[in-house]
């Protein structure tokens, strides 16, 4: 049993979760009392050029949630064979949960705009899992692209056969710092929901509420760690820990960005800028451009959400990822907060596939009100707002306001 608005209800749901990761969505729906895992399968897959496996995600997966995902290239695996290998069928779960590869809808890259990445195609899987596994809640998390963007015909595709199932879908993009991330990430969410249960959004959920805007800062979810040198790791906590400068000048260019916001473009004052400025930097100062990403080796505002944090977050000169004022990037520990992991979530692996994992994520805050919402949808019992608050995170039922 588990309670849902004060209430007693039944026994939990169990959730099947497609391109799991590191488990960033499966953590809200382990954590909430009213879910559990049943299935889970990721490829692993690293960098581009990497092979299957080489990200390591599974096992970080498996040691937080219980559940050890199966290795499998959901691209190339038919979905009766990628069921089958999760030991998972028809009727089985309440909830099918699916992140596919973003990388080729988001805007971050320009090609995205005119060539249809391989990858998108994906999505439409969605709709053939559903097929065989008849859920009554399927959720999608992507890109805010896949709803507006050129080629969201794949996301089309998908609710149209999904249609043909029995569901209803809402598709809406988020910032999710609305719901009390600590960071400025938009993302695009999809729920769907088997008739005859009600479609719901996480703007129905928190209608009537707000999350206090000094929640969503910086400094609200990482003030209290304590100091660390780069390179070095917290006795107290292992993954308080960010890489060690293996250049000389990127430490000293890092140190010449200043405190609470400051960025490279900084550097056109300080008396050592010929040094400090990279021949890129140099290139478009000389063209009068800053260019498109004036984040690089930027610090990130005490006082404002972070920037959104992505897959390659590991190194300073991938954007505003350098902590407000010790000179180093924000250790795995923080960026993980950031991203709206609990403060007893592990990471496994080498240094760079943490960054990883945590940047490829569903913040489990936001999930976990996802799992509230599906609890809400199944029962017809609204969460109360405090019911919204991940354990562990950084929100506290203080911060949440009537709109």
């Amino acid at each position: 049993m588990f309670t849902a608005g004060g209430k007693q209800l039944s026994q939990p749901w169990a959730v099947v979760d497609l391109f799991s990761g590191a488990g960033g969505m499966s953590c809200g729906f382990s954590r909430h009392a009213g879910f559990d895992l049943i299935g889970a399968a990721d490829a692993q897959l690293g960098k581009p050029s990497a092979a299957a496996g080489t990200l390591g995600c599974n096992a970080t997966y498996a040691a937080n949630i219980g559940l050890a995902p199966v290795e499998l290239d959901l691209a190339s695996t038919a979905p009766a064979d990628a069921c089958q290998a999760m030991n998972v069928g028809a009727g089985a779960a309440a909830v099918l949960v699916a992140c596919p590869p973003c990388t080729g809808f988001s805007r971050t890259l320009p090609g995205n705009h005119l060539r249809d990445d391989q990858r998108n195609s994906l999505v439409r899987r969605v709709g053939e899992y559903a097929a065989l596994l008849r859920p009554d809640i399927v959720i999608v998390e992507n890109a805010r692209e896949i709803v507006t963007g050129r080629f969201s015909g794949h996301l089309r595709a998908a609710l149209d056969q999904l249609a043909s199932l029995g569901y209803r879908a809402s598709a809406d993009t988020h910032f999710l710092n609305e719901f009390g991330l600590a960071q400025r990430r938009e993302r695009a969410l999809v729920v769907a929901v088997r008739q005859p249960l009600p479609v719901r959004s996480l703007a129905d959920l928190w209608h009537g509420w707000r999350v206090e805007v000094k929640a969503t800062h910086v400094r609200r979810a990482i003030w209290d760690l304590p100091p660390v040198a780069a390179g070095q790791r917290h006795p107290a906590d292992p993954l308080h820990v960010s890489p060690a400068f293996r250049d000389a000048v990127n430490e000293r260019r890092l140190a010449a960005v200043p405190p609470d916001g400051g960025g490279w473009a900084d550097l056109l004052e300080h008396p050592d800028k010929a040094d400090l400025l990279t021949p890129a930097m140099a290139r478009r100062v000389e063209r009068g451009d800053l260019g498109s990403h004036p984040d690089i080796y930027g610090r990130l505002w005490w006082d404002q959400p972070a920037v959104t944090i992505k897959r390659e977050c590991g190194h300073v000169g991938n954007g505003r990822y350098a902590h407000p004022q010790q000179d180093r990037l924000c250790t795995v520990r923080e960026m993980a907060l950031l991203q709206g992991f609990p403060r007893d979530y592990t990471f496994g692996g080498s240094l760079a596939n943490m960054y990883r994992h945590i940047g490829d994520a569903v913040p489990p805050l936001i999930s976990y009100q996802l799992a509230g919402l599906c609890s809400w949808i199944l029962t017809g019992v609204r969460p109360a707002p405090e019911e919204l608050i991940l354990p562990g995170c950084h929100l506290a039922p203080g911060d949440l306001v009537r709109a």
